[in-house]
């Protein structure tokens, strides 16, 4: 199929990808630009885990205010260099973040910064609820049933592992990750403070 400069350049816009990046995915798609993007997505992951060990010591806070003032959001956004740190796309990213974090309202950034107690509770809980509702089951099968509530609630309460809510086919983490592979450095979203007025 020919692959022509109309159709690399739409690619581009909705990507952000090099042209050369989105003519390879769109050869590769057969033309489909909806596999193209798919393509795209996974070499910028892929290209994004090879990131992880360098350290992220640059970066930018990053802020939101809900128009009614009674919602605001900081998160401190780390990458490796001043440079990426003044990057249109990664100031984007950071905005998103809070705007995700305003709607989502995590209580946690990842499943090891979880509150040893609230752990705790929350596997209790799950593991009553559990036992009353699957009485007479195989403890094995109960087992399972409880460490399926307690990745379900990881879901819910961590940031990175919270559906992306610019693309729930991505987590949090993903998303970092795609933008990381994209931009060729480690970035990293160090921490988060959510505000609500009254809460």
């Amino acid at each position: 199929m020919d692959i022509d400069a109309k159709m690399v350049m739409a690619l581009r816009q909705k990507t952000g990808a090099p042209m050369k990046d989105c003519r390879q995915a769109l050869i590769e798609a057969q033309g489909d630009e909806a596999k193209a993007i798919e393509v795209l997505r996974k070499k910028g992951l892929k290209a994004g885990e090879g990131l992880a060990g360098r350290a992220a010591s640059e970066g930018l806070v990053c802020s939101y205010v809900h128009h009614n003032g009674r919602i605001g959001v900081l998160v401190e956004l780390g990458c490796e260099t001043d440079f990426v740190a003044r990057n249109e796309e990664f100031q984007k990213f950071g905005r998103d973040v809070c705007l995700h974090i305003a709607a989502m309202r995590p209580k946690f950034l990842d499943k090891e910064s979880i509150a040893a107690d609230f752990l705790a509770d929350e596997r209790r809980i799950f593991t009553e609820q559990t036992q009353e509702q699957m009485k007479g089951r195989p403890d094995d099968v109960i087992q399972k049933a409880i460490e399926g509530r307690v990745q379900k609630m990881f879901a819910e309460v961590c940031l990175l592992e919270q559906p992306w809510v610019h693309d729930g086919n991505l987590s949090v983490a993903a998303a970092l990750k795609a933008l990381a592979g994209k931009i060729g450095e480690n970035l990293a979203i160090r921490r988060f403070h959510r505000m609500e007025l009254g809460l």
